[in-house]
Parts: C-alpha cells; sequence; structure tokens
C-alpha cells in the first residue's frame, strides 16, 4: 500500500508540474522563432542601401583637402599630433569644416612619431545641441551613469539589489578623442562636471545603494565606485558661439583655434569638386555664379547636389546656368557679394573695418552729412543697447558705437572751429550688418570732418582704431582679419592703431601705416592737412 501511494503522489506532482514546464517551453520557443524572424528581417533591411549623398562623398580624407583653414588646421596639429597633445576647441560658424577636420585629426596623430594614442585609439562623438541629462544621475550619456535597483531597466543586478554603473562618452573615450559638437549648448552643469574630468581623468560615481561592506556586489562594480571610471582622453569641441560666451575655466585648459569664414575663390572651389566627385562637368564661370549666392561649403555642396540632380534629369553631364538659377530660385537665396573699395571720391564717405560673428574681416562703409541745425545728431545702423550676461545676472548697457561717436563729436569740437551748436549731422553705417564697438571711433570722425570742411578724403584707404576724447588713436581687436578684408576690397592703404602693429602686416599686398593720433589719420587720408589747418564752412 505504501508503494502505490508513493507512485500515486509522484504522478500527481508530475502532473501538476507538466502544464508550467509546457508553459515555459512555449515561451522559449515563441522568443526564439521571434528573434529567428527579426533577425532575417534586420538582414533584409542591411541589403537595401541608397546612393551616398554628395556629402559624404565630398567629405576630406586628409587636412589638404579642407580648404581655406591651412593655419588653423596647422595649429589643430600641432597641439594633437605629438608627445603631449592638448585640449582644443575650433571656433568657427558652420561649414567651414571644423567637424571634419575633428574627425581627421585623431588619425593623423595616431601616425605621428611620439604620440601616446595607441593604433585603436577611438573617436567618440556627442553632440552637445542634444545632449540630455538626469540630475538625480540616472541617465548621462556624456559623464556616465549608475542604475539603481529601484529604478525601471536596473537589468540582472536591479533585481539581485545592486546598482550598475553605465558608461558615459567620456569613458568610452579613454585613451582616444572625444568631439563635443556645438560645446556652447550643453547644460552648464554637464560643462562643470566635464571640468572635473578633464582634471582627474576619471569619473567617480555615486549610489545610495551602494554598501562597501556588500558581499553580494561583484567586485569589478566595488572597483567602480571606490577609484571611479578611466576617462583619460583629449577633448576636441567645436562651436559656433564667441570666445566669452563659454566658461573661462573650459577655456583656461584648452588651445583656442579660429576657423574663418570661406572666401568667394575657396566656394568656387568647393563647388568644382563637388560637381566633379558626382561626375559632372562645373565651368568656372558658373562656379563664380553659385559661390556668390552661398555662405559656407556645406551649403554650397546641397546647391551643387541639387543642380547636378536636375542635369541627370535632362541626360545631361554638365551642370548649367539654368539648372543652377532654378536652384537659386527654388532656394530662395540672397546674394553675398563681397564689398569693395569705392571707386571714386565722395565727400562724407570713408571706409572703415569690421569683423563679423564668424570671425571673418569685412569692410565698412560710412557716409556723414552735415545740415543746419541745432546739435542734434542721428547715427543710423549701430547697436543701440547691448546685453551682457553671465553668472546668473544680466547688465544692460548703451552702445559702445554710440559712446565712440560722443568722442568723436568732443574731438572735432576741439579741433575744427565750427559752431557744432549750429549743425545737426547724421552718420550711417549702410548694408544691414548692425554695428557695435568702438574700432569705428577714427572712421567716424574723418567722415564727419570730411562733411565738415567738405573736404574730399582718399578713397583707397580703410582705417580702424579707437579714438579717444583726447584724439588718440586707440588699439582694438581683430586687425589682422580687417587688414585681409581690405587687401581683397582693394585697398591701397589701411591704416591701424600703432600698439597694434606686427612686423609681418608688411607682408601684405596693402600698404599698412600705423597711426599714434587723429592729426596722423588726417594727414594720411587727405594729404597732409594737419588739425591747425583746419577752417569753419558755412553752412547755410
Amino acid at each position: 500500500m505504501i508503494g502505490i501511494s508513493v507512485i500515486t503522489l509522484f504522478f500527481l506532482f508530475s502532473q501538476r508540474r507538466s502544464p508550467t514546464v509546457s508553459k515555459e517551453g512555449r515561451q522559449c520557443n515563441y522568443m526564439s522563432k521571434h528573434s529567428s524572424k527579426e533577425i532575417a528581417r534586420l538582414e533584409s533591411l542591411r541589403k537595401v542601401s541608397l546612393n551616398v549623398p554628395l556629402a559624404e562623398k565630398t567629405r576630406p580624407k586628409d587636412f589638404s583637402e579642407i580648404i581655406g583653414q591651412e593655419g588653423g588646421l596647422e595649429t589643430l596639429e600641432a597641439a594633437l599630433c605629438g608627445p603631449n597633445p592638448q585640449h582644443v576647441i575650433i571656433y568657427g560658424p558652420p561649414g567651414v569644416g571644423k567637424t571634419a577636420a575633428a574627425r581627421l585629426a585623431l588619425e593623423k596623430a595616431k601616425k605621428s612619431p611620439g604620440t601616446p594614442f595607441l593604433p585603436d585609439a577611438k573617436m567618440i562623438e556627442v553632440d552637445g545641441a542634444t545632449s540630455r541629462f538626469d540630475e538625480r544621475g540616472i541617465a548621462d550619456p556624456l559623464l556616465g551613469s549608475v542604475h539603481d535597483p529601484i529604478y525601471q531597466g536596473a537589468g540582472a543586478y536591479g533585481q539581485a539589489g545592486v546598482p550598475q554603473p553605465k558608461e558615459g562618452a567620456v569613458s568610452k573615450a579613454h585613451g582616444g578623442v572625444l568631439f563635443i559638437d556645438e560645446i556652447g549648448e550643453l547644460h552648464p552643469i554637464q560643462l562643470n562636471k566635464l571640468l572635473k574630468v578633464l582634471e582627474d581623468r576619471k569619473v567617480m560615481l555615486e549610489s545610495s545603494y551602494y554598501q562597501e561592506e556588500n558581499p553580494e556586489i561583484p567586485k569589478h562594480i566595488h572597483d567602480i565606485f571606490q577609484n571611479g571610471l578611466p576617462a583619460d582622453f583629449r577633448l576636441i569641441a567645436a562651436t559656433t558661439r564667441s570666445p566669452h560666451e563659454l566658461p573661462p575655466a573650459l577655456r583656461s585648459r584648452c588651445v583656442e583655434i579660429f576657423f574663418r569664414s570661406l572666401h568667394s575663390h575657396e566656394l568656387e572651389q568647393i563647388a568644382i569638386n563637388s560637381a566633379e566627385r558626382s561626375g559632372f562637368h562645373l565651368d568656372p564661370s558658373e562656379a563664380s555664379v553659385v559661390a556668390s549666392y552661398a555662405s559656407n561649403g556645406r551649403e554650397i555642396v546641397n546647391m551643387i547636389q541639387l543642380a547636378a540632380g536636375m542635369a541627370q534629369q535632362s541626360s545631361r553631364n554638365t551642370i548649367s546656368r539654368r539648372d543652377l538659377d532654378r536652384v537659386i530660385q527654388q532656394g530662395h537665396y540672397t546674394p553675398h557679394p563681397e564689398r569693395q573699395m569705392p571707386k571714386t571720391p565722395r565727400v562724407g564717405h570713408v571706409t572703415g573695418l569690421c569683423v563679423g560673428q564668424g570671425g571673418e574681416g569685412s569692410i565698412l562703409p560710412l557716409d556723414a552729412a552735415v545740415f543746419p541745425g541745432c546739435g542734434n545728431y542721428v547715427i543710423s545702423g549701430i547697436v543701440e543697447e547691448e546685453e551682457m550676461g553671465g553668472q546668473g545676472h544680466k547688465i544692460r548697457r548703451r552702445s559702445m558705437a554710440k559712446n565712440s561717436a560722443e568722442n568723436v563729436i568732443s574731438v572735432l569740437r576741439r579741433c575744427t572751429n565750427a559752431d557744432w551748436s549750429k549743425l545737426d549731422f547724421h552718420l550711417s553705417f549702410p548694408g544691414g550688418i548692425p554695428v557695435d564697438g568702438p574700432s569705428a571711433g577714427i572712421t567716424m570722425a574723418t567722415a564727419l570732418y570730411s562733411a565738415v570742411e567738405e573736404k574730399l578724403p582718399d578713397n583707397h584707404i580703410a582705417m580702424t582704431g579707437e579714438l579717444s576724447l583726447c584724439g588718440d588713436v586707440l588699439p582694438v581687436g581683430g586687425v589682422t582679419e580687417k587688414i585681409e578684408a581690405a587687401v581683397r576690397a582693394g585697398a591701397q592703404k589701411v591704416l591701424i592703431p600703432r600698439d597694434n602693429w606686427q612686423d609681418h602686416y608688411m607682408e601684405f599686398a596693402a600698404e599698412i601705416v600705423p597711426v599714434d593720433t587723429f592729426e596722423d589719420v588726417l594727414h594720411q587720408t587727405f594729404g597732409g592737412t594737419t588739425i591747425s589747418q583746419t577752417t569753419v564752412v558755412s553752412v547755410s
């Protein structure tokens, strides 16, 4: 009887377990079949491939293929390709080669003698504009995070009550390069944490679920929490922002490199190269047309790609002017012609110099007119008010250009015999670009002097410099870029503050003249005129 009872119990027990085993088996079979279907679907998707976009075909494969940034590339190579590579920030407008240079920098560095980069060193790319993080440390793709057991997605470690560290981009870039595009868009908290990582070369993670004496936690997790994740990399950051918009602590740890805007002849070369790589011919005269409508390399490549598509629809291997006109019309592109020096002198018209937001120099025409009145003045084309922010507060102040204009009036009151209380005058900066800063001081003074004295200024001269209340010419920024712009525009002589003088300025095609005072400016602009020789003009 006992044997029969045992057999009966065993039978009943086996019958009871069989449905559970069968259910688990069915789940495993279902998952296996589903996985097989997904693998087959992925393989079929990978077999489908579209043609490579022209932007990818024209992507530079060597520093020599990046057009227009020779000086910046030389500095980048010196900073990264050596036994002691440094962190780098690349400034510049969009579409001038910042990302392409960063991608090529590591490969060039790995081939340089004495480099610490290993042959398998990686480059990890992060977009600062889309990088997001959780202040509680749940998710941070840049610096790394910890998946605590309480949070969803903690995995097998979470079920065992063990916090699970997750590597961020800084750890994945260990031994290589971390490239952050648009670093100026990163959250200030992330920037401050990144500074700590650059200093310590490791990432320390924290979790309230980590206990040093817990034997259930694996050894490697103990090691991570106690010693941190390794993060010894070199940072290459790119931004379209100005240097003063980035934290000084970050800038002090990096070599700063400036990529300039591309000139017309460089855009023409990019257009011709893009057409050739897509299998089409583009005449240089047509390339000059499309270059006048493009503001950067990426934009002109997109225009050529669309024009090549139109030519292909017509079974042609040459991009015609009609194709380009249709692209320009449909894309609503506006021309960007380079300004040139005036061909003839005009009373009250003087050419100044400025530097745009992208760091590119440009000539700055200025017109002045004087009328009978009661001492009023109008200045058009300048920034009326500017806002400065930082460290949680903002400051508003009057335009520096307007303050500079008031200095100009005071200087001219002293050096001319005109009765300014009976004169109204108008200064105008045409072109639609808001002007700010004090560097147009001597330009405004010279234009207004020309209008009051009715003297023709030399139309082949461009100038830059701040004018003090005492009539001294003070140093300004961006002088090299301004001189380059003046030479491109056809200037024969450029007046700059003496304190900005550099010996290599003698190599420019134009004559670069350092000046100390406003009297020096008048002497150069009006052919020997001095302040003591000025006469009063009756404005009626």
